[in-house]
């Protein structure tokens, strides 16, 4: 049995705190590797006065990997999904994420291209006002993915245990049992 392929691709990405809140979640909900495309998020980290400290981080240990095409980053049966706000697009909750995936989010201030957009297996957009920024597109969609397939899955069985394996150590909290 082959095991879950699951990435994220960003398109010429230029925040290195985006960048930094997305390898976090990519940590959270077991993302196996970020690639990202174009020059602005090395650029940034060079001429940052602070840049993000991943020392602490629980994103540290996700590969981060520069591509030059996000769409050659695909091995064997990994589904393209774009997210994006595109005419034709699926809306996130009616959405079926597919077990191998990667991901691609297009820059903070652009869209991906419509090149990407026409080899993608799927397109999807988040509903809604307006845009959201890079790194909450990416928290809402790797959280959308997770719910669903909480229900399906026997390893979340034990919601007491994940509370305590993954709560801050500060963190003792319990909820009154009621009558």
């Amino acid at each position: 049995m082959n095991k879950t392929q699951l990435s994220i691709g960003l398109i010429n990405p230029k925040s290195p705190d985006n960048v930094g809140a997305i390898l976090r979640a990519s940590a959270n909900y077991q993302v196996d590797s970020v690639f990202y495309t174009g020059t602005r998020y090395p650029q940034a980290l060079k001429r940052a006065g602070r840049s993000v400290d991943m020392s602490r981080k629980l994103g540290k240990d996700i590969p981060i990997t520069h591509a030059n095409c996000l769409l050659k980053a695909v091995i064997n049966n990994v589904k393209i999904v774009c997210i994006e706000f595109a005419e034709g697009a699926i809306a996130l909750p009616e959405f079926q994420h597919p077990e191998q995936a990667l991901y691609i989010f297009g820059p903070e201030d652009g869209s991906i291209e419509q090149e990407v957009i026409d080899k993608a297996d799927h397109v999807v957009f988040v509903p809604t006002i307006s845009c959201m920024n890079l790194s909450a597109s990416v928290n809402v969609l790797l959280y959308d993915r997770m719910a669903k397939s909480y229900v399906h899955s026997s390893k979340w069985q034990d919601n007491n245990a994940l509370i305590k394996t993954n709560r801050d150590t500060n963190n003792r909290l319990k909820v009154p049992v009621s009558d």
